[in-house]
């Protein structure tokens, strides 16, 4: 068989100049479903994350959240929009007639507060957050319990990641 090899094209070079002075770098994060239970910190009963990009200066974190159980999870408040990617499982909230199932996408708006569950039946779930600004735990009256946000996620992998041997500053690597 006789092939012929097309002439490559001149578009396909890398970019020649050099980057912006100050930028910060690239990140990619191989095999972000890894198996090493060591990546995965506990957020409560059954429920691990699995930290991607933790951004100080603009105030957001990207997590795979993965949950091993059915139930009650969580009842929270944003104070920024959040985008999640459902990408094994099935996940709702109770305040919604809609159930996120694997391949879903959801926007939640600044300002709404639900209560996170996972139907009876489903054995894990892992959902791709976006979360920018704090979620706020509250009581179902809206009492606040407690938060989370990009500074306390931190602090909650650099403890897990010094549990594990992997050493408190392993966090770093996610940061930018």
């Amino acid at each position: 068989m006789n092939s012929v090899t097309p002439a490559p094209s001149s578009d396909l070079i890398p970019y020649a100049k050099p980057q912006p002075w100050g930028m910060v770098g690239d990140m990619m994060i191989g095999a972000a479903l890894s198996a090493d239970e060591r990546l995965w910190a506990p957020v409560g009963q059954d429920s691990w994350s699995r930290p991607l990009h933790l951004n100080v200066s603009a105030g957001y974190y990207v997590h795979l959240l993965r949950v091993r159980r059915s139930g009650l999870l969580q009842r929270h408040r944003h104070s920024g929009p959040v985008h999640a990617w459902v990408i094994k499982g099935r996940w709702r909230y109770l305040e919604h007639d809609w159930v996120a199932e694997a391949g879903s996408y959801v926007f939640e708006p600044p300002g709404e507060t639900h209560t996170l569950t996972v139907p009876e039946g489903c054995s894990e779930m892992i959902t791709l957050f976006t979360v920018h600004g704090s979620l706020m735990y509250v009581d179902p009256q809206g009492a606040a319990t407690g938060y989370d946000d990009v500074f306390t996620r931190i602090e909650k992998y650099r403890d897990h990641f010094e549990s594990v041997g992997l050493g408190a500053d392993f966090v770093k690597q996610f940061m930018r």
